[in-house]
């Protein structure tokens, strides 16, 4: 057996599609697998059920993903990749936008995110995350508060240093819980608890900023 590889979004598989004609019938395949996700629930993703959602053969999807975790796995991947491209997105704007509120855009941007991305919804609320998704997701959630760090150096409200990138990761963990329990109460979330979450990170970076001013950080 091949060992698993990575393709250009970081989605695990067992082989990367090389030919136009088989990238195509792997996104068709992940799109079916967020289909019956959103559908009917994470225990719901077998290869058999995702191959007949996708109108493939069950030996086609076995050459990319051979398990349930597998799809679990790319269909996390996937989604993680586009949290970070919309994260890249405000560094680049950081850099020519001076944002009055930089944290009420933030937690505005993904909040809308999370209304519109049902499977990603779905698979963080349901059962059944593997341990590699979960390790995955620690990275993502360092490499999303790198981001923020890089944005607010970018936007002059704090200097780069080694605490503001740990103030950030903070920061980061503490807005995904409060943007979970948002959406976990409410489909559309939350609205009050997302206006505490703001609250609550405008002072905490607030504070990290005046650490820096006074040398504590």
């Amino acid at each position: 057996m091949s060992e698993p590889t990575a393709d250009e979004t970081g989605v695990v598989l067992r082989r990367t599609p090389q030919q136009a004609r088989s990238k195509a019938r792997l996104a068709r395949v992940l799109k079916a697998a967020e289909r019956v996700l959103v559908a009917e629930g994470v225990q719901a993703l077998t290869t058999t059920r995702v191959a007949a959602e996708a109108k493939v053969s069950v030996g086609s999807l076995y050459q990319y993903l051979p398990d349930r975790d597998a799809i679990i796995d790319a269909l996390a991947a996937t989604y993680f990749s586009q949290l970070e491209a919309v994260m890249e997105e405000f560094v680049r704007s950081a850099a020519t936008e001076q944002w009055p509120d930089p944290v009420g855009v933030l937690i505005d941007t993904y909040a809308g995110l999370y209304r519109t991305e049902e499977g990603f919804r779905a698979l963080w609320f349901g059962s059944g995350l593997t341990d590699r998704t979960r390790e995955a997701d620690r990275e993502h959630k360092r490499r999303m508060a790198d981001g923020v760090r890089r944005v607010l150096f970018a936007l002059g409200i704090a200097g780069d240093s080694e605490g503001l990138g740990r103030a950030c990761h903070a920061a980061l963990l503490a807005a995904d819980a409060l943007a979970q329990e948002a959406f976990r109460r409410d489909a559309g979330g939350d609205t009050a608890l997302l206006e505490e979450a703001k609250v609550m990170l405008r002072g905490y970076l607030t504070a990290v900023a005046g650490r820096q001013e006074h040398g504590d950080a």
